[in-house]
């Protein structure tokens, strides 16, 4: 007979990592006496991070003393106690293999069901003391499980454990587990999963992720894990195109149109993907940026749009020395940040040089004589400083439900309101309210940092999905840093021990490039994060690709290995290290 040996809880607490403070519920300690169970949680237990753990499908997590005598062998250790791994509930039975997504039990005058394995992540690894922790549970088959709570009721150490049902469809907790983190996904064992009622819903859309990536046969590596960051994988490499036009958009705009000068077909973009260019100013230390596609889609040419800033250097170089004619190194398309099918209405928010990706959007709506609600909005200085505002005007009218407002927030003495123009001022919510943004949008927005933030949190305001905000942001991505609490955003930067020899690693996104020290440095993510780039991680061994990303060129080596590969033109940076000069797309 199973039987729970101990109850743990542990409220959040602040602790020092590398440099940084986290906040986490990792330590749970036993309970005396009766503990009372909720939909929600334990009676004095809590989480920190309510992203990736807590909630009604992960109320509570189960651990068995089984797996604590193997981790106590494999690991040379004599200091667990009851909490460890984190876990609720420790126990004596019910191990992995065995026990099956979709089994009741009572325990106490509590009812639970079981919905899905442990997800690791870095915080178990500082509670062991062990960084490995979190690829080791999940590779040895023993992550451990969640409970989810059918009758809220009293749990104490001792009490036996009874199984009560069980799911129609049958699969364990270490099938489960193994479908989703090796590198096998059957079909077969998808579609059983997917029948399990009670599998809980991340788990189900990653396994609808992985049988829709084989159905279509659209790309390699794990698709049930992959982010929506790194959901459009590229091949690597750059290819020569010859420079054919170059036409002056505002005062501080200007885009060049590219062509392949053998007449062989480029990748077809997606509306809102961006190009890398590496250019060589003086034939030194090449520079890596991202431009935006801004013209319709095409295999004949692309076109980008740069903005020319006082002290940059990538721009000034493509204002005075870039000519027709001229050949440069460019990327395949790439990125996430892209107009998504659907008949929903569709806002296209943005300013200044931050129209690039939109106008290609709206290009796209326009080429398809799109019947979706379209509302371009767009936030300028003044005419002068206006990119693209006669090609919108050209634009709106293919749409049938199609409108435009633009704000000026210095408009010219000869700057004509209602023509140039709707209003003087910045985009705001007065501003939204009164053009109507519809509650049900996807809102595709792109512009400089503190104006995306400030319309994030308007939009939120309003009661727009968080899920229904895409964003773009020029300089870097979206950092994912889970836990970790009171960190200062501070600009991309070289290292402060930047060395001379080593390979280079050009982040092409944040526009920095650092050599690779082995000495100093485990990973890629250790080199960008030394470099302040933004990030996005969980497990750092090579478990969970939250921090996959692309690799525009170059090659990497693993250690650890990963339980499953990047797609085809990425990478996971948390594990990997440069074998020669690399260019990665942060």
């Amino acid at each position: 007979m199973a039987r729970l040996l101990s109850v743990n809880v542990g409220l959040p607490r602040d602790i020092e990592w590398k440099g940084r403070t986290v906040h986490t519920g990792i330590w749970k300690n036993p309970v005396r006496g009766p503990c009372r169970v909720r939909r929600l949680n334990l009676d004095g237990d809590g989480q920190g991070d309510l992203s990736g753990h807590g909630g009604e499908q992960r109320a509570a997590f189960v651990y068995q003393i089984e797996s604590y005598r193997y981790w106590q062998e494999q690991l040379k250790r004599t200091d667990f106690v009851h909490g460890q791994f984190g876990e609720n509930f420790t126990l004596e039975g019910l191990p992995d293999d065995v026990v099956c997504i979709g089994d009741r039990y009572q325990i106490g005058s509590a009812l639970f069901e079981v919905t899905q394995p442990r997800v690791t992540c870095y915080r178990v690894g500082i509670r062991m003391n062990e960084p490995r922790m979190p690829a080791l549970l999940t590779s040895s088959g023993r992550p451990g499980f969640y409970f989810r709570v059918l009758r809220e009721g009293e749990v104490g150490a001792g009490d036996e454990i009874v199984k009560v049902g069980e799911a129609k469809d049958r699969m364990t907790v270490a099938e489960i587990n193994a479908l989703l983190y090796s590198p096998h996904h059957p079909r077969e064992g998808l579609e059983r999963a997917l029948r399990i009622e009670a599998l809980s819903p991340g788990w189900r859309w990653s396994f609808e992720a992985l049988l829709q990536n084989q159905t279509t046969g659209t790309g390699s590596g794990n698709a049930g894990l992959a982010p929506a960051a790194a959901a459009h994988p590229v091949a690597q490499g750059f290819r020569q195109l010859t420079v054919t036009a170059i036409d002056q958009e505002s005062e501080d705009v200007l885009s060049l149109s590219m062509r392949n000068p053998d007449g062989e077909p480029l990748p077809a973009a997606l509306p809102g993907q961006y190009l890398v260019l590496r250019l060589r100013p003086d034939g030194g230390t090449p520079l890596f940026r991202s431009y935006s596609l801004s013209g319709p889609v095409s295999t004949e040419r692309y076109r980008i749009s740069v903005k020319i800033e006082p002290n940059g250097a990538a721009g000034t170089y493509v204002q005075n020395h870039v000519r027709v004619g001229d050949v440069l190194d460019v990327s395949s398309p790439r990125g996430s940040f892209v107009l998504q099918s659907g008949e929903r209405p569709v806002v296209l928010l943005s300013a200044g040089i931050g129209a690039t990706p939109v106008l290609a959007m709206l290009h796209a709506l326009a080429a398809d004589s799109s019947t979706r609600p379209v509302l371009w909005l767009h936030a300028a200085r003044d005419r002068q400083h206006h990119p693209f505002a006669a090609e919108v005007r050209r634009l709106m009218p293919e749409l049938a439900r199609g409108r435009s407002y633009v704000c000026y927030s210095r408009p010219g003495s000869g700057d004509r309101m209602g023509e140039d123009f709707d209003a003087t001022g910045r985009l705001s919510r007065s501003v939204f309210n009164e053009v109507g943004i519809p509650r049900e949008a996807d809102v595709y927005l792109c512009g400089p940092a503190r104006f995306m933030a400030d319309m994030k949190e308007t939009l939120a305001g309003m009661g727009l999905a968080p899920e229904r905000i895409h964003i773009e942001i020029f300089n870097g991505s979206e950092p994912m840093t889970p836990g970790v609490i009171g960190a200062v955003a501070r600009a991309p930067h070289l290292p402060e021990d930047d060395a001379d020899t080593g390979p280079l690693v050009s982040f092409a996104r944040s526009g920095i490039a650092a050599h690779w020290k082995a000495s100093a440095y485990q990973s890629i993510l250790e080199l960008a994060e030394a470099c302040d780039v933004p990030v996005r991680w969980s497990c750092r061994t090579g478990v969970c690709h939250n921090c996959e990303s692309g690799l525009v060129s170059g090659a990497v080596a693993y250690a650890p290995q990963p339980l499953d590969r990047a797609a085809d033109g990425n990478l996971l940076v948390c594990c990997s290290q440069p074998t020669r000069d690399v260019v990665i797309d942060l």
